[in-house]
């Protein structure tokens, strides 16, 4: 089995908080988490990095809802989430879910920075 490697951004409490969880989930140790604020090396410019979400399955480096697919693949209860998104029309669902995301989260890093803080 190849090791899956997920980079994610260590200083935002919503990332650390789901990527605890996948930690939990990845029993198996299929994925090679890195904290891309930390990173020596990164494979792509650290902002675009840390701008969306990666992963490099083998040769590939994967942004947005294909790298979620690959973490969800690697992850036992997961699998048949990442296994659906191969689906072409699944994947660009997933992406445009994920497109929406991104718009709102500054806000939801904004209040989660605060929610920590009390």
């Amino acid at each position: 089995m190849t090791t899956l490697t997920v980079w994610h951004d260590g200083a935002c409490p919503l990332c650390r908080r789901e990527i605890a969880l996948m930690r939990r989930l990845d029993w198996r140790g299929a994925i090679r988490f890195v904290d891309a604020t930390t990173a020596e090396t990164c494979p792509i410019d650290r902002r675009e990095l840390l701008a969306r979400f990666h992963a490099r399955e083998g040769d590939t480096l994967l942004s947005g809802a294909a790298a979620f697919a690959a973490m969800w693949r690697a992850i036992p209860l997961l699998r048949p989430l990442g296994l659906l998104a191969r689906s072409p029309l699944a994947l660009r669902l997933l992406e445009r879910t994920y497109l929406a995301f991104l718009t709102v989260r500054p806000g939801l890093q904004r209040l989660a920075h605060r929610v920590s803080r009390t």
